[in-house]
C-alpha cells in the first residue's frame, strides 16, 4: 500500500493506493480559512491536526495493509512562519491573501516586478512569499524576528511528521519568487530587490531531490518512509501523467490552474504566471494559476441557494450563452495573477434581469471559468494533449461544457490526483518502480461538440474584450486610490 497526502487550502486528504495505482480508500477533513478585510489566514495547528486525523482514519480502515511508502504534497505560496520544531509563530498567511497588493502595485510601477520575472520567470502576486514577507517585515517585524523559517504548508507538515531537526523545502515550492530556475538555488539579487536581505536566513534550505525521512509514529506508523514531494500543482501534473513537453493539465479546483510541460525557459515574454522547477533539471511547468476556480462557482451556489447536486441538471437545461448572462469570474479579494497580474480586478455579472434564472447564473459562471481557463492555457503554450483534474471533474455536464469552451478533447483524471502524484514522486525518490502509464490512465475522454465549440470561440473573443475593459477600469481605480 502507498499513501499520498494532499494538504489543500480548504480540505486535507489522504489516499491509499495499491501497486497498480488503484485508489483503495480516501479520507478527508475540511480546514477553515479566516477572511477579514483582504487578510486570509489559516490556523497551522488545525491544519496539522486534520492531517493526523485523516491518516489515523485511513490506516484504521486498512489495518492489515503494510505501508511501503508515503508521499506528501499541499497548497503552495503564502507564508508559514515556524519555530525550530515546525510549530507556528503566528497563523499562516494564505496564498489567497491580499494585504500586500499596494506593495505589489509599487513594484509594478518602479520596475521591480518585471526585473524579478526576467531573473526567475515568476510574476509575483500579493499572496506569494516575496510581497508577504516584505509586508510582515514592515508591519509585524516581531513575528519574523521570532521565526526560525518561513516555509510552505507541506514543509511544516513534513517536519512535524518526521521530527526533522530543521525545515526544508523543494525546488517547486521555492520557485516563487526567489529561485533561479537555471541554478536551482535562491537568487540573492531578487532577495535584495524585495528589501529582504536581512531576512535571507528565513528561507528554508532547498532539498534537491526532495527530502526523505521516516515518520516518527504520529498519523503514520513509526519508520514509514516519507517524501516531502512537490507542491500540489506539479504533484497533480505527475499524477495526471503530464510530463512530455507541450502536454497540459487544467486543475479545476479552488484555484484554476493551467500547466504546460516545457523544456524551454523563455523569460522574454509578458511577465505573467510562473515557471515551476520540477525534479528533472531542464524541465519546467509553465504555469498560469488563476486565483479562483471552483471557489467562484461555490460563491454563486451559496448566494443562489443551489446545491452541488443540482448543478448538472441546471447546466443541461440551460442553453449555451445562459440567455445573455455573462460572468467575469475574478472573485478573489487579491484580484488576479494569471495570465496577467491585476490586484484590483473584481468579478462582474452582466446581462441579469428579472427573467434570469438560477440556471442562467450557474451556467454563465461555468462558462466564464472556462473562458478564463482557455486564456491561461493559451498563455502557457499548450500544444499537446490536455488532462483535467480537480473537484470540478465530478460534474460531467461541466466537463462537457468545458470541452466545448476549450474546443479540444479532455483527458479526465478523477480521484486524488495530487496525492497520486505525491506517491509517484516518493517512489522515484526511494527507487521503487511503479508503472506510471497505468497509474495515470484517464478515467474518460470528453470530446467537444463542433457546433458548440464554434459558438464558444466567438464567446471567448467577447470575453477578452470585456476583460480588457474591466482591467482598464481596475487600473484606473487603483491609480485614483
Amino acid at each position: 500500500m502507498y499513501i499520498g497526502m494532499d494538504v489543500g487550502t480548504s480540505m486535507v486528504k489522504a489516499a491509499a493506493f495499491d501497486s497498480t495505482g488503484r485508489q483503495l480508500a480516501v479520507e478527508a477533513r475540511p480546514v477553515r480559512l479566516s477572511l477579514h478585510s483582504g487578510h486570509v489566514e489559516q490556523d497551522m495547528d488545525e491544519v496539522y491536526t486534520a492531517v493526523i486525523t485523516v491518516l489515523n482514519a485511513l490506516t484504521t480502515r486498512l489495518p492489515h495493509e503494510p505501508i511501503e511508502l508515503a508521499g506528501l504534497t499541499g497548497q503552495g505560496d503564502g507564508v508559514w512562519l515556524i519555530d525550530d520544531s515546525g510549530r507556528p509563530i503566528r497563523p499562516a498567511v494564505s496564498w489567497m491573501d491580499g494585504r500586500a497588493h499596494e506593495l505589489l502595485d509599487r513594484w509594478q510601477a518602479d520596475g521591480t516586478f518585471e526585473t524579478v520575472f526576467r531573473r526567475t520567470g515568476n510574476a509575483m502576486f500579493p499572496g506569494c512569499p516575496g510581497p508577504l514577507l516584505a509586508w510582515l517585515d514592515a508591519h509585524e517585524p516581531k513575528s519574523l524576528d521570532a521565526a526560525k523559517a518561513a516555509v510552505y504548508c507541506k514543509d511544516m507538515v513534513f517536519q512535524r511528521l518526521t521530527g526533522a531537526a530543521r525545515a526544508t523545502t523543494d525546488v517547486s515550492d521555492a520557485s516563487m519568487p526567489f529561485l533561479d530556475p537555471r541554478s536551482r538555488s535562491y537568487d540573492n539579487r531578487v532577495v535584495e530587490l524585495l528589501g529582504l536581505t536581512h531576512r535571507r536566513g528565513l528561507l528554508a534550505p532547498i532539498s534537491d531531490p526532495v527530502a526523505t525521512a521516516e515518520a516518527r509514529g504520529e498519523g503514520l506508523p513509526a519508520g514509514t518512509p516519507l517524501a516531502n514531494g512537490p507542491y500540489d500543482l506539479p504533484a497533480s501534473a505527475l499524477g495526471a501523467g503530464v510530463t512530455s513537453p507541450g502536454d497540459g493539465l487544467l486543475i479545476v479546483g479552488t484555484c484554476l490552474a493551467a500547466l504546460v510541460a516545457t523544456t524551454d525557459l523563455d523569460l522574454t515574454g509578458d511577465p505573467a504566471g510562473l515557471y515551476i522547477s520540477t525534479d528533472r533539471p531542464g524541465h519546467w511547468l509553465r504555469a498560469m494559476p488563476a486565483m479562483v476556480g471552483t471557489a467562484a462557482l461555490d460563491w454563486v451556489l451559496s448566494t443562489t441557494g443551489v446545491t452541488h447536486e443540482e448543478v448538472d441538471a441546471l447546466l443541461t437545461d440551460t442553453p449555451p450563452g445562459a440567455h445573455g448572462v455573462r460572468v467575469l469570474p475574478y472573485f478573489a479579494p487579491s484580484g488576479e495573477r494569471a495570465p496577467f497580474v491585476e490586484p484590483g480586478l473584481r468579478a462582474e455579472l452582466t446581462g441579469v434581469s428579472l427573467e434570469s434564472t438560477r440556471g442562467d447564473l450557474v451556467r454563465a459562471t461555468c462558462e466564464g471559468i472556462g473562458y478564463a481557463a482557455r486564456h491561461c492555457l493559451e498563455a502557457a503554450g499548450l500544444t499537446g494533449s490536455l488532462a483535467v483534474c480537480g473537484g470540478g471533474t465530478r460534474s460531467h455536464a461541466w466537463m462537457r461544457l468545458l470541452a466545448d469552451v476549450l474546443g479540444r478533447p479532455l483527458r479526465v483524471v478523477e480521484g486524488e490526483v495530487g496525492a497520486r502524484g505525491a506517491v509517484l514522486a516518493a517512489a522515484e525518490r526511494y527507487g521503487v518502480t511503479l508503472d506510471e502509464g497505468v497509474w495515470t490512465e484517464p478515467t474518460e475522454v470528453v470530446e467537444p461538440d463542433a457546433g458548440r465549440a464554434a459558438y464558444y470561440a466567438r464567446g471567448y473573443r467577447d470575453h477578452l474584450v470585456r476583460l480588457a475593459q474591466a482591467r482598464a477600469a481596475a487600473g484606473t481605480a487603483g491609480r485614483t486610490a
